[in-house]
């Protein structure tokens, strides 16, 4: 038997079309449950993906890589940054000033975490505060007495852009005594949403502001260290802290964020063995199917081997049939798969709207949104994996079909 002539006989066990079909429907089954296996798992392997890029890219973007920080107030900065900026791996550094505030906003009053930003120091400044755009950033380098909230804090106090607070920093430790308080007046210039739980805390103000009304008298808190290895940040703080003098340490975005970081690699890991076991659920569900269709088929099969096809031929036949019901179904996942993964965050965004909810909340979640990164090597790896399980499944009954003698099939049907 011809190759043309195998291929053409799977087609038509496959996709014959017509009642009393039982080929056809059994092969449409195996299909429709590889279809939907695969869009599922492509679906939430772009949403792990996605998590793990919002991670690197925009939570790791806010926080420092490695944090420096001295038993006493820095206040001559340049010095250890200039020591600290001769090391290899360390891409940029940041002075910055940390304190704990509260803002008042007529009979409003809020929590927030006090940032100082370096605002001579356009990249760090820039990337910060990316969100809020050029004309905001500017706005917020040229007033001494600029402040920006997220926008989760804003929406606390029902502040926008060009209202004025007062910001109300608690003794600095010199004095244990109300008026030891420092009050500020200051103007919102911007409200930042990132997206990630620094909205619902940060107010940011100049570095020289912070350092004051923090009581350091021009000195700040550490300094922010951004490194070319996210996954070494333990290492290059140990040999940054060898290199400045005793008083000096550290801490790193795997201490903050780490476990956050680990726990959405073990979900994406746990979850992907879960879909693809449904996989395999579904590409030896060709097993029964294929096992099925050659019971329906013995008459054909006795025909094809007394006509002189051999036992390889009847294999292959069914074995062609198994990879067209894999390519099939593959193909389909993989387009469903990508739509979905596409259509997912309007479609959440859409039930929040709908349902007036959050379903990510940035007290919980590190973002507010369901994050998407569709990546071609997943559906390439996956797509691979889910075919060449078929192919297998389809062994055993392409087998099982070669092994059966004509003579008793046809003995077997009178």
């Amino acid at each position: 038997m011809r190759r043309k002539e195998r291929l053409r006989m799977a087609l038509r066990y496959t996709f014959a079309m017509g009642r009393g079909n039982l080929s056809t429907f059994l092969s449409s089954l195996s299909m429709l449950g590889l279809v939907l296996a695969l869009g599922l798992l492509i679906v939430v392997l772009s949403v792990m993906n996605g998590f793990d890029k919002e991670m690197r890219e925009r939570i790791l973007s806010l926080v420092p890589h490695i944090t420096l920080y001295s038993h006493l107030p820095i206040a001559q900065w340049r010095e250890p940054a200039a020591v600290i900026g001769a090391h290899p791996a360390v891409l940029e550094i940041a002075p910055f000033t940390h304190f704990d505030s509260l803002l008042l906003r007529g009979g409003d009053i809020e929590t927030a975490r006090g940032i100082g930003l370096d605002v001579e120091d356009a990249a760090v400044t820039g990337r910060m505060l990316s969100a809020i755009g050029e004309e905001a950033i500017a706005e917020f380098r040229e007033r001494e007495d600029a402040l920006v909230l997220g926008v989760g804090l804003a929406g606390k106090l029902g502040v926008v852009p060009g209202d004025q607070l007062t910001l109300i920093v608690p003794g600095n430790g010199r004095e244990d005594t109300l008026s030891a308080a420092h009050f500020e007046t200051v103007r919102l210039t911007a409200v930042l949403d990132t997206g990630t739980e620094l909205d619902q805390a940060a107010a940011l103000v100049h570095l020289q502001l912070a350092s004051r009304i923090a009581g350091l008298d021009g000195a700040v808190s550490g300094l922010r260290v951004t490194t070319n290895d996210i996954f070494a940040v333990q290492r290059i703080a140990w040999e940054l802290i060898q290199q400045l003098e005793p008083g000096y340490y550290s801490t790193n975005w795997m201490m903050t964020h780490g476990n956050l970081y680990a726990a959405i690699q073990l979900s994406r890991d746990l979850v992907s063995i879960l879909l693809f076991s449904i996989i395999a659920v579904a590409a030896f569900n060709v097993v029964s199917s294929l096992v099925l269709v050659v019971f329906d088929k013995r008459g054909n099969i006795a025909i094809l081997r007394t006509l002189g096809a051999s036992p390889g031929d009847i294999a292959w036949i069914f074995i062609l049939q198994g990879g067209m019901i894999g390519l099939v179904g593959v193909v389909l996942g993989a387009v469903l798969g990508a739509l979905g993964s596409l259509a997912v965050p309007g479609l959440v965004a859409g039930l929040e709207q709908l349902l007036d909810m959050r379903f990510l909340n940035t007290d919980v979640y590190p973002v507010s949104f369901l994050p998407v990164d569709l990546r071609l090597n997943d559906i390439l790896a996956v797509a691979s994996v889910a075919f060449l399980m078929c192919l297998l499944a389809a062994i055993y009954p392409a087998r099982r079909a070669a092994a059966l003698a004509p003579a008793m099939i046809l003995n077997q049907d009178r």
